[in-house]
């Protein structure tokens, strides 16, 4: 299945750092996020895009995981001739991600 089958994106900017929420649809798919969607994950993904470090924060008391990737917007919408300047697109791209867990195959309670 799709991270976007669980969980919905919403993406910010500052400077040359985007950062991505992704929020589960219900709590208890948290844990399912937790186990699946890890930094390591995100900066592989967002590799040719992404010339810093990504950092993950865990928001359990809604259901959520921010992370900040830093370097990510070719030097910030000023200085950059991206497209998506903003980097608004990798919510969605980050949505596409193949979740192979299961719901429920954690032992974290949500």
């Amino acid at each position: 299945m799709k991270l976007r089958d669980i969980a919905h994106s919403r993406t910010g900017d500052k400077g040359n750092i985007s950062n991505i929420s992704v929020i589960a649809f219900d709590a208890k798919l948290y844990p399912l996020l937790l186990s699946e969607v890890t930094a390591e994950r995100v900066k592989t993904l967002f590799k040719d895009i992404v010339q810093g470090e990504v950092v993950r924060y865990e928001l359990p008391n809604i259901s959520a995981l921010n992370f900040v990737m830093d370097q990510a917007l070719g030097g910030g919408v000023t200085r950059s001739l991206a497209l998506d300047a903003h980097g608004k697109s990798l919510s969605s791209a980050l949505l596409d991600l193949e979740i192979t867990g299961r719901i429920g195959d954690t032992d974290e309670a949500p």
